[in-house]
């Protein structure tokens, strides 16, 4: 079993075949109470999970927003977009099977992002994300990493995956930043920066 923190450094996944990265979160009213409060908590907040497979500095794939396969092949997988962050466990979810992968991605970033125009992370409570273990079917937690709530940023990069000859590292990154909302390009400049 592995455990991540960001201050342990990169992990082996030797054995690691199947690996889950979940994001949840909760719908806050923000500073508005009465009838307004209840509105924005019953509307609730759309962040998003992003993977972002690179082949070298180059992001090539992105899992999330409106893309939940982009490997084709079921190797990068994501749920499908929570837009509220209603319900319980994980909101949004994805899925790496590393022997997929294609052999030029050399690594896979995840980040959450307060990526639509009027979504915030100011908008949303108990921000946390989820890795797993998802080897054999199963789903075995090995980290939960919470982003600072003092930061005023709208995305946060999450984890790297990194490919080190035949095998596969993971990295805490939980490192916030900026993203012009709605700027795909800005997205992937921040992914490629990590």
């Amino acid at each position: 079993m592995i455990t991540l923190t960001k201050e342990d450094g990169p992990a082996d996944l030797d054995g690691v075949t199947h690996l889950s990265i979940g994001v949840s979160w909760d719908p806050t009213s923000g500073s508005s109470g009465g009838v307004l409060g209840s509105l924005r908590r019953k509307q609730g907040t759309d962040l998003d999970l992003i993977a972002i497979a690179m082949a070298g500095g180059d992001p090539v794939r992105l899992a999330g927003l409106d893309s939940l396969d982009p490997m084709g092949n079921g190797s990068l997988v994501h749920s499908g977009d929570n837009q509220t962050g209603k319900g319980e466990g994980d909101d949004e979810t994805v899925t790496v099977e590393f022997a997929r992968i294609p052999g030029n991605i050399t690594s896979i970033v995840f980040i959450a992002a307060a990526y639509k125009k009027g979504s915030s992370f100011q908008k949303a409570r108990n921000i946390s994300f989820k890795v797993y273990d998802a080897t054999g079917g199963s789903s075995q937690q090995v980290a939960d990493i919470w982003p600072s709530l003092l930061s005023a940023d709208n995305g946060c990069a999450v984890a790297k995956a990194m490919r080190v000859g035949s095998s596969w590292k993971l990295e805490v990154i939980n490192t916030p930043g900026k993203i012009k909302q709605g700027d795909e390009h800005a997205l992937m400049r921040f992914a490629a920066s990590k």
